[in-house]
């Protein structure tokens, strides 16, 4: 399947009436390029702690719009067939006709030809089973190979939102999970994401798990999770909110009802995460926390510390760091 790409230089400040116009005739699913900084929210909601600096934000934007092509080369759009020409001209006509109401910046439109991709499956190539241990991550397109045959499986396909388990973050929770689950363990996964840590514990022998989340993707990702890997809702339960700042959160998650809480998220959040998710553990429970950058590890221990928790065991995993500590 090949695609013409119509590719429009703009403003920053332009990119959404532009988008939004354009969805009108007909094009849909932009891809914006730009250089402006993540929000604090955005940083929050990855699990990687320290962003490579960015180029200063020049107020300039690309919005790119992608057009079916059919064998005989015409462009489909709105269900039609129509000529390069044709788009060029609406989508021109478009950006003349914004150009008295705001500053839409260069405006020029530049067209490419793509390579002929399977946009749905191309991917694919990049992701393969890999282990931990002995845990086998497969995605659902391979299959299991003879020598892995003893090993626990972990169903998984890579989704938009979130990760896999090859994170070395995720890796050091996995870990550090396995060595104190037991039948009994009630579980606390703050910042679940695709929900792996909670059915990995599920999967080691954990009796339940709750999750939270502040991206509301996480639902379907979950459910997708939890169904190819035979877990129930009843025993992984999922709450969409900040557990952070939210009372009716905290009230759902309950107090004094966890033995583990695991945590893998950037250290800026995980130091006012702890003096809250310490009053939901047992007395006795454990707390599992990663998603540090190795400079950043002092900075979680003395949290944790003036939580009230004692500090069982720092591991590490390349750059990234695991504090696991234990309420008294």
């Amino acid at each position: 399947m090949k695609w013409k790409k119509f590719r429009i230089k703009t403003a920053v400040s332009a990119e959404d009436i532009i988008i939004s116009t354009l969805y009108d005739i007909g094009l849909e699913g932009a891809q914006i390029e730009d250089k402006v900084p993540l929000t604090a929210l955005e940083k929050e909601q990855m699990f990687v702690d320290i962003l490579p600096e960015g180029p200063e934000d020049d107020g300039v934007a690309y919005l790119s719009f992608f057009v079916e092509e059919d064998e005989d080369g015409g462009l489909l759009l709105n269900g039609e067939t129509v000529t390069e020409g044709e788009i060029l001209a609406q989508v021109k006509r478009e950006l003349d006709g914004l150009r008295p109401f705001c500053d839409i910046g260069e405006g020029s439109i530049a067209v490419d030809e793509t390579e002929d991709i399977d946009w749905i499956n191309n991917w694919k190539q990049y992701f393969h089973q890999f282990t931990i241990d002995d845990l086998l991550v497969i995605p659902s397109w391979e299959t299991v190979k003879p020598e892995d045959g003893g090993k626990r499986i972990l169903h998984i396909d890579p989704g938009t939102a979130f990760g896999t388990g090859m994170h070395e973050t995720t890796q050091l929770c996995i870990r550090q999970l396995k060595k104190y689950i037991t039948p009994q363990t009630q579980l606390l996964d703050v910042g679940t994401g695709s929900g792996i840590l909670s059915i990995v514990s599920l999967m080691y022998g954990a009796k339940h798990a709750v999750g939270t989340d502040l991206d509301p993707c996480a639902v379907d990702a979950v459910e997708d999770n939890r169904n190819n890997n035979g877990i129930s809702p009843e025993q992984f339960e999922l709450i969409i909110g900040n557990i952070i700042t939210e009372e009716w959160v905290q009230e759902q998650v309950g107090e004094g009802k966890y033995d583990i809480v695991v945590a893998n998220i950037l250290a800026d959040v995980l130091v006012p995460l702890t003096p809250v998710v310490v009053s939901r553990m047992k007395p006795g429970g454990v707390y599992i926390t990663s998603g540090i950058i190795d400079d950043k590890e002092e900075t979680v221990v003395e949290a944790v510390k003036a939580a009230g928790l004692t500090v069982e065991e720092v591991t590490y995993q390349g750059e990234w760091v695991s504090v696991t500590a234990r309420k008294g």
